[in-house]
Parts: structure tokens; sequence; C-alpha cells
């Protein structure tokens, strides 16, 4: 009907179901996004659902940034947010200890000369990747890059890109690349909390970020391209989406009035890593869910895709499993909550077994990777349109819905 015209665009229903698939148990998916949008929890989305190594259900829904804008299709790219953390900064590190190159048991100190002489030199790698090493979580960079009156200081950004300032924040903002000496002493400045504890926080992905970039000469986007993207033909995934995408084609996030005073729409929307030029090691990575589910796919397969060899199996086992009896966290990755069938807030969703792990992200996305079941769930939205205010969305805890939705069309 008109209604759903409207709101929903199929892109891709796999015809050939697995015999351990209820597909009208999955249909019911439709009906939980139809609700999310008429309540204004997210003005669009995409919903992937992969089983044994297929894809059974691959549909968008709404728009790319509310009333008169484009319809969501497959090819709409969303800012992944935090699953920037696992999508890139994590595989890259697991391929550097691979290499030998990377040593999650030495310290911060061992890759970044900067960090030598300052008291997180001595923080080992492994603590950031389970955000133990008590950093502070985060920091609010672009706050220095203001005026008194919230005008942005014309001495840090420029409208147009010239020798000195060559960092984009957004297209007409462009960054002195000096300032990056600036976060640097932000970072170093910070406080320490409380070490040994689970304290999440961007810094340690950060400073993982940096490490990649220092170790292999290249900076994140280039040395994931390489070594993930480009050879799995991920085309659509990376940093800096308007050098490969027009931005009718890019998934709005906020009309952001308290930086960058605009739409927010092919750039990253975490302000941190706009400061960072788009490229940081805990945000800026866009996607959309098709190209995104070829690397968690390569995880579920034991780093095999397509007839190459990623990652060792014991290098996916070693990151994805839990570290301590006190957290949840893999190494990079998210887990399930320890005891989840019995938790009072079941943790990513009631039924999802604690083999389970992944990623979520700020503006409204997810990516659930389930050995036991070989299965493969992810969500992206814009949630965060017009505003991060808007409360709907963890309201109706919409992610989780799906999620649950997805284990009930498992037929046992």
């Amino acid at each position: 009907n008109a209604f759903w015209s409207c709101i929903k665009k199929k892109i891709l229903v796999d015809p050939i179901l697995p015999a351990t698939i209820d597909q009208t148990q999955l249909v019911k998916i439709d009906s939980i996004v139809a609700d999310a949008i008429l309540k204004g929890a997210i003005p669009g989305c995409q919903v992937l659902v992969a089983k044994n190594n297929q894809i059974v259900f691959n549909k968008s829904y709404g728009t790319i940034a509310g009333a008169q804008s484009p319809q969501v299709t497959n090819a709409t790219l969303y800012d992944l947010a935090s699953m920037t953390k696992t999508s890139a900064t994590t595989v890259a590190i697991m391929k550097l200890v691979e290499e030998g190159k990377v040593d999650i048991e030495k310290t911060i100190g061992d890759y970044l000369p900067w960090v030598v002489g300052n008291a997180k030199a001595k923080i080992r790698l492994k603590d950031l990747l389970i955000h133990e090493a008590g950093l502070y979580p985060y920091i609010k960079f672009y706050e220095s890059l203001l005026n008194a009156d919230g005008s942005i200081n014309s001495k840090w950004i420029v409208p147009v890109q010239d020798a000195d300032h060559q960092l984009m924040v957004t297209p007409g903002k462009y960054l002195a690349n000096n300032w990056m000496d600036s976060i640097r002493m932000k970072i170093l400045n910070s406080p320490v909390t409380a070490p040994g504890k689970y304290v999440y926080s961007d810094n340690d992905f950060i400073f993982l970020g940096n490490i990649v970039e220092q170790v292999t000469g290249m900076n994140l986007q280039d040395y994931c391209t390489k070594t993930f993207y480009g050879p799995m033909q991920m085309r659509s995934t990376g940093f800096l989406p308007l050098e490969r995408a027009d931005k009718s084609t890019i998934a709005a996030s906020e009309l952001d009035n308290y930086f960058r005073k605009e739409l927010i729409q092919g750039s990253v929307h975490d302000e941190g890593a706009s400061t960072m030029g788009g490229i940081a090691g805990h945000a800026g990575l866009f996607s959309n869910a098709t190209d995104i589910a070829k690397l968690y796919m390569m995880l579920l397969n034991g780093g095999q895709w397509d007839g190459q060899t990623y990652l060792k199996p014991s290098t996916i086992q070693l990151f994805t499993s839990y570290q301590s009896a006190t957290s949840r966290r893999g190494l990079g990755f998210d887990k399930t909550a320890k005891d989840n069938a019995n938790s009072k807030d079941p943790y990513p969703s009631l039924s999802a077994p604690a083999s389970v792990f992944g990623h979520t992200g700020f503006t409204g996305t997810c990516v659930w990777a389930d050995p036991d079941n070989q299965l493969l769930y992810i969500f992206l939205s814009n949630r965060v349109y017009p505003t991060r205010d808007n409360k709907a969305f963890s309201t109706l805890n919409l992610r989780a819905k799906i999620q649950e939705q997805i284990y009930q069309a498992i037929k046992k």
C-alpha cells in the first residue's frame, strides 16, 4: 500500500533460504522497523541477516534524512561510528599481531615515540583493547576550536583548503595541520582514572589507530583498504566517503548546533574524529550493510573469504573470546553480557549466546556475529538525525528487538 511504498524499499531477499530460517518470522522485522519510523526513532535503516554464509534478509527502509529526502537503498552509506573500532582498528591489529609486528603484551611506549616519558607509555595494548587502561572516556577536542561566543576560531579553521589547513572537518571547513599536536597533548595530559577496571574510552582506540599507522607507515584508511577492503571488493567501505560517493547517497547524521553549525552528511559525525581529518581509530568509517557483511562473514568463516585467507582461526578465536571474569569484552570486540539468559538487562539481546561478538555505534548501528548459529546481524541507521537528544530510539530498544526476532526465526 501507499504507506509501505513510502517508508520501505526491498533490496534483496534471497529466495533460496536455508532450512533453519523461518521466513514468516523474518518478515516481522518489517513491522518492527515501520513502528520505529512512525514513532520518529529513525528516518530509515538497513537490516541484513546472513545464515550459514548466505544472505537471507537484506532490506532498506525509509529515507536518508526525513521527509522529502531520498529513499534508503542497499547502496546508501551510513556513518558506522564506533563500529569503526572493530571494522578497522581491531582487524588491523589482528593482522599485525599475526605478522609479528605488534605484540599486545607490549606497551604504548614501545610503539609511539611521542608518548615516551609520559605515564601512559607504560599502558599495555591489551588493556587498550579491553578498555581497562583507565583512560578518560572522551575528550571534547573541538571546544578549543571555538571562540567564547561558540563561533569557530578562524585561526584554526578556514573555509578554503590551503597548505597549512589540510584536515577536512566538513567541506568548507579545513583544520590547521599543527592541530594534531594539540590533540596529542590533550590526550597525554588527560587523567587516568581506574586502571584494571572496565571504562569504555575512545582514547583507547585513538592510541591503537596511531599504533597501526606508526607500525605500517600508512594511515588507517590506506592500511585497511590494502589489507581487507580492497581484496574483499568492499568498494563502499572506508573513511572520507565523499572521496568516492555523492552526498545524496550518504545518510545524514545530525544537525550539529554545537560545533560545526551545519547538517552533517558525508563527514564523520563524531566530533573527535572530525578534528583528526575524518580518519581515526575510534570512529570515521562509512559503509553499507551489504559491504560490511563481507568482513564479518570472513571472521565467521575462520578468516577465509572468497578463496583467500585474511586471518588465522586462532587469532579470531583469541580476539573474540572473553578476556576476564568481570568484563564482557573481548579484544576490541564487544560480547554478550555474562549470564545473559538470567540478566535483568540482556545484551545485545536475550537469545544471543556467549559466542556472539561485534560492536554498536553511537549513530544507531550494530553488528553481531554468532559462531554458534553461523548467524550475522547488521543494523545501520542514523538515529541521531536530526538530533542526538531524541530518546525514541533507546526507548524502543530497536536493535535488540530486531535481533531477538531473528533468533525467533531460527527453527529449533
